[in-house]
């Protein structure tokens, strides 16, 4: 009889890690990944957001983005793939005999079959970072970059060294075609100059009132910019988003200057700074640089905040409706994939407005460690027209990361906690859990948008 049970259990593993290693689509890996949790229950995901004694813990297990993903960064791929060997000894056994150890010979649950299937899952994504370069050179090498097949590559993460090319390309600021790329870098890069020679490098006195006001604004935030990191504390880093952001504000009248417009603008200059300077961001000097590529770096950087905010303008026009109408998705969604959290939320008199504004607004730059931060937005551009509508999903895996947390808080205990959220010792870990999550809410309810509406 345990032999019966024992074989059948590894017909079943064998399927499952056929599954997870057939390539198919990102709904359908994701959704393999995370179907043991999923059977039989009404709320999709909810196992992943509450700690039960019958199931491993979630933090534990790494559930992979969907394509191409992976846990942790590209700058961690030598480390991850030590760690992978460590726990590839400790849950299959000696790595010597793969083929005999892929079995599972010893599992007696459901439970137990799906923790380690979830586990060489991810072992399998850390270790297919060579592979993933590989794909990136290849699709970067052709004469025109196919963008769909770029899109894919980069949601689940972009080698650092290649984010830049990656950034310009899918934000529409870099075109396709190689030939042309030059060129019209050159050409933006020089309407950029143009533009910050007509605009900010002028007295006062050729300024209106209001463009004034708006430039003394920006002054005052620019110091307020990531102030944890200090390279954003250098005179010249200040002065360049000053001129980037006032220069941005003139030629988009329709919104103007907004705060929180200039937490946006530094992913992209430290991108873009990336091609010049090495080693850790709070040990660069951006006066090392001569001043033509401060220039082409700011114009880099303009353009791409212009493209980037282009799909989402009306979240930085008056009263901004945009950001208003998300919020109104995010408490929606929310209530639908975690009631009692919603439920506590509202009985507490807590409106999602309070704190989920300044997440849309920033895009939870000052939310989590901005080491992180270039990580989320390549799965930001990757969405590309479809980016706002997945920040609501993001934001909900985000906020129900603490769904037993939340439902033990007051009111003023909830407003300290969601204005000062646990995630300084976050890791690439911690991101792609939430990054997974979303993806699979987003495949679940982007075909039922009933699901949504009140």
């Amino acid at each position: 009889m345990n032999n019966k049970s024992n074989q059948s259990f590894d017909r079943e593993d064998s399927k499952k890690e056929s599954a997870i290693s057939t390539p198919d689509s990102r709904f359908n890996q994701t959704l393999r990944n995370v179907q043991g949790f999923l059977k039989g229950r009404s709320i999709p995901g909810k196992v992943l957001l509450t700690r039960r004694s019958n199931l491993p813990d979630p933090s534990k297990l790494q559930v992979p983005s969907p394509n191409y993903g992976r846990s942790l960064s590209f700058n961690d791929a030598q480390t991850s793939d030590r760690r992978a060997l460590e726990e590839d000894n400790e849950v299959l056994g000696n790595p010597s005999n793969n083929e005999n150890s892929n079995k599972l010979t010893s599992s007696t649950s459901n439970v137990d079959n799906i923790s380690r299937g979830a586990q060489k899952s991810a072992m399998g994504a850390r270790a297919t970072d060579s592979a993933r370069v590989m794909k990136f050179t290849k699709v970067l090498s052709g004469t025109t970059v196919i963008l769909e097949k770029l899109r894919e590559l980069a949601w689940s993460g972009v080698p650092p060294y290649m984010r830049p090319d990656v950034w310009r390309l899918l934000l529409g600021y870099a075109p396709s075609n190689s030939d042309r790329r030059e060129g019209v870098l050159r050409r933006k890069r020089l309407e950029y100059l143009d533009c910050a020679s007509q605009y900010y490098d002028i007295p006062d006195t050729e300024r209106s009132d209001d463009e004034i006001n708006m430039l003394r604004q920006i002054a005052v935030d620019c110091p307020r910019t990531v102030p944890d990191v200090s390279f954003f504390q250098q005179e010249q880093v200040q002065k360049s988003l000053e001129r980037i952001l006032y220069t941005w504000a003139i030629r988009h009248p329709a919104s103007g200057y907004v705060q929180g417009i200039n937490d946006l603008v530094t992913p992209f200059l430290v991108v873009f700074l990336s091609e010049y300077l090495d080693g850790s961001v709070d040990n660069w000097s951006i006066s090392d640089l001569s001043p033509d590529k401060i220039s082409n770096i700011e114009a880099d950087c303009y353009w791409c905040l212009s493209n980037l905010l282009e799909g989402m303008q009306d979240h930085y026009t008056f009263a901004q409706p945009g950001i208003q109408r998300l919020v109104f998705k995010l408490k929606e969604l929310v209530r639908r994939i975690d009631e009692p959290v919603s439920r506590h939320v509202e009985e507490q008199g807590l409106e999602f407005l309070q704190f989920a504004f300044r997440w849309f607004n920033c895009l939870l730059i000052r939310e989590i460690p901005f080491n992180l931060i270039s990580r989320l937005w390549d799965t930001y551009l990757a969405e590309g027209d479809a980016l706002a509508d997945f920040l609501v999903y993001i934001f909900a895996s985000f906020l129900l990361t603490w769904s037993e947390e939340l439902r033990k808080l007051d009111f003023q205990e909830l407003v300290m906690f969601l204005q000062h959220l646990p995630t300084h010792n976050w890791t690439h870990q911690e991101l792609e859990m939430v990054l997974s999550r979303a993806f699979m809410w987003h495949s679940m309810f982007k075909s039922s948008p009933r699901h949504l509406a009140s």
